[in-house]
């Protein structure tokens, strides 16, 4: 079987952070788990080197294009190395082999007729290299995504026939439910295409740098869309344009790739291919954001978590083993330093490396090192069907990209290994002269320890080369089959000693990121937030007279109609009667934390004298008072019912 897994190419607009770490240690996470399994895997990453961001990046630096791209790339690429992630391509979309792949692809779509010339006029966000409609604007001014000024542009462009790949699309997921991963992903998707997909436009002739159109097409104004650019890079890597010796790879595809850039791959790349009649992936697996100490990470606030400094100071595969198990996939995480610290005291210090020191400890005192599994069965058998059950469990998870449950089962096996140890107590078995019976207990531990290093070497494959080097074997695919998949036990053999594989961090050894300010630039993350909060004011530190307090208009309302915004993870869209005869609408940043139902006919609190301002298209016309810690939001009600426009005051 032939597996093929790959990462986002990266934007060489800036140096690898911790959400570029994290989506290349899953995506190298499971190539080694398949390969472990005996599966034929390519695994490709690399760097998205084209678009007018990096064109303008390279002018602030003073550099040609070409070098500040190369160099971006490089430091990459590097990283990638020092980190020691097992890549079978590092792809770059100056490649000259991707530029021909990519031509050849645009004259495809072309001569199929899904691809013609027009003229473009709408905003353009230069941050995210995307066209939006005014009505997904926010304020009428403000990227939907990066919240970003937006500009507008007319320009003559050659078009993509997106809406003729709607109906297949939204049949597409219908017949493949695991297409985007997780599954709770997928509705974002399809209601997006259920709202309509528009024409794509894929050239611009605003800038130069990027993938010239094909020869044939006559036409040497334009350059190609960075996202289609961009995204044949994964057929292009198994030589698409030219001598596709790889292509065999394709059909069991997973992308991996950040929630921010979901819609460019479960929309646009599935209609791309559909018109280059070739198959869809297996899965695209969206994750999450990463936050630091519970605050968005933002060059601003000085917060972005370095991977390189991380792993510098605390070793990288400590964080990979944080990173994969801290947070389910899907799901936001957050960077906490303390947390980082107790999981490699707690889980790798004392449950994984204590576990090993103990049974060194003990071959050498009770066998000279020697360990025998003869007894195992006999003594152990119920261990035995526990650590074979979790092992069994394991597959899964791993197939559903759930690394977090993947390690806590996995954790399970050291459980039972400490737990045979104080149950059994080899110590006492020996001055009972029960030395089968201990030695016994001994070579369990080895061989739970033998089995758990098997199936951790895909998250930590050094740290369980010096455990399988310990007790004399090698982990790979003959040992997978041998000891996990046919259940059979170590043979005799002589364990080694080793320093102790996890020291224990008693202080943090990185500077703790600053507090976030008030007036903190928000990060291209902040989309939802932006939107949600557009009409509150910063907050600050000064006192305010008793008069400029009566200024505000707070009244008791009455909701009379709620319902969702569509495309909007928080907005909800209400009509609030204040007593003044009609109603007023309000856009508020609640859905997390109340339906639409649930409010109708509430009473809520109310700032009633803002001014209006449009929220995603609509105008909003009030604001609602709420609390929110860390046990979430609540909204600020009355005591007892009031009549609608009560005063509050």
């Amino acid at each position: 079987m032939s597996k093929y897994i790959t990462t986002p190419i990266y934007y060489v607009n800036g140096e690898a952070h911790i959400g570029h770490a994290y989506t290349t240690f899953i995506a190298d996470t499971m190539a080694r788990y398949e390969k472990l399994k005996g599966n034929k895997t390519y695994f490709l990453t690399g760097t998205d080197e084209h678009g007018q961001k990096i064109e303008e990046s390279a002018q602030k630096n003073g550099k040609p294009t070409q070098e500040f791209a190369d160099e971006i790339s490089a430091s990459f690429k590097n990283l990638w190395d020092e980190f020691e992630i097992d890549y079978d391509k590092f792809i770059r979309t100056t490649d000259a082999d991707h530029k021909i792949g990519v031509q050849k692809a645009f004259e495809v779509m072309h001569a199929k007729g899904d691809i013609y010339k027009d003229f473009y006029e709408g905003h353009y966000c230069v941050s995210c290299e995307t066209f939006f409609p005014e009505t997904q604007l926010v304020d009428g001014e403000f990227c939907p995504d990066c919240g970003r000024t937006t500009s507008t542009v007319k320009e003559e462009s050659y078009f993509f026939k997106l809406s003729k790949y709607e109906d297949d699309l939204l049949k597409y997921y219908e017949d493949n439910p695991d297409f985007i991963l997780p599954r709770s992903r997928a509705n974002e998707v399809k209601n997006f295409v259920k709202g309509g997909l528009r024409d794509l436009s894929v050239t611009r002739t605003s800038f130069s740098w990027g993938v010239k159109l094909p020869e044939s097409m006559n036409d040497d104004k334009h350059v190609m869309y960075v996202w289609l650019d961009a995204l044949m890079n994964y057929v292009t890597a198994l030589g698409y344009g030219k001598d596709e010796e790889l292509m065999n790879f394709w059909p069991d595809t997973t992308h991996f790739v950040g929630k921010d850039i979901l819609r460019f791959h479960a929309i646009y790349w599935p209609a791309f291919l559909m018109s280059l009649d070739l198959p869809l992936p297996k899965h695209i697996a969206a994750h999450g954001w990463w936050t630091r100490d519970g605050e968005k990470m933002s060059k601003s606030k000085g917060n972005v978590v370095s991977p390189k400094e991380v792993s510098d100071l605390y070793g990288v595969e400590n964080l990979r083993y944080f990173m994969l198990r801290e947070v389910p996939f899907g799901q936001d995480g957050d960077f906490s330093q303390r947390a980082f610290i107790d999981r490699i005291n707690s889980e790798l210090s004392n449950d994984l490396g204590n576990l090993l020191n103990r049974i060194i400890g003990m071959s050498g005192k009770y066998s000279d090192f020697e360990i025998d599994s003869k007894d195992v069965q006999k003594y152990h058998a119920k261990e035995l069907d526990a650590m074979n059950e979790a092992l069994g469990n394991l597959d899964g998870f791993m197939q559903n990209m759930q690394t977090h449950r993947y390690l806590e089962e996995l954790w399970k096996l050291f459980a039972i290994g400490n737990k045979a140890i104080e149950e059994h107590a080899p110590w006492v078995k020996m001055k009972e002269d029960k030395k089968d019976e201990a030695l016994a207990t001994v070579a369990l531990v080895a061989n739970i320890l033998a089995k758990a290093s098997i199936m951790l070497s895909p998250v930590m494959p050094k740290t369980t080369a010096t455990i399988a080097d310990a007790l004399n074997f090698t982990i790979d695919n003959a040992s997978y089959n041998e000891l996990v998949i046919d259940k059979k036990l170590l043979k005799l053999f002589n364990i080694k000693k080793v320093p102790p594989l996890f020291p224990r961090v008693e202080e943090p050894l990185m500077q703790e990121a600053p507090k976030a300010m008030p007036d903190d630039k928000p990060n291209d993350n902040m989309k939802e937030d932006l939107i949600a909060n557009k009409e509150a004011k910063k907050e600050e530190d000064n006192l305010i007279e008793i008069g400029q307090f009566f200024e505000t208009s707070l009244k008791i309302g009455v909701v009379v109609e709620a319902e969702e915004v569509p495309k909007s993870k928080k907005l909800l869209k209400l009509q609030v009667d204040l007593g003044e005869g009609t109603n007023k609408q309000v856009v508020a940043g609640i859905k997390e934390f109340y339906s639409a139902e649930s409010l109708i006919n509430t009473q809520v609190c109310v700032v009633a004298n803002l001014k209006p301002a449009k929220l995603m298209g609509m105008m909003s016309e009030g604001m609602l008072l709420a609390a929110k810690d860390e046990d979430g939001l609540c909204l600020v009600r009355p005591e007892k019912p009031k009549k609608a426009g009560t005063p509050i005051g």
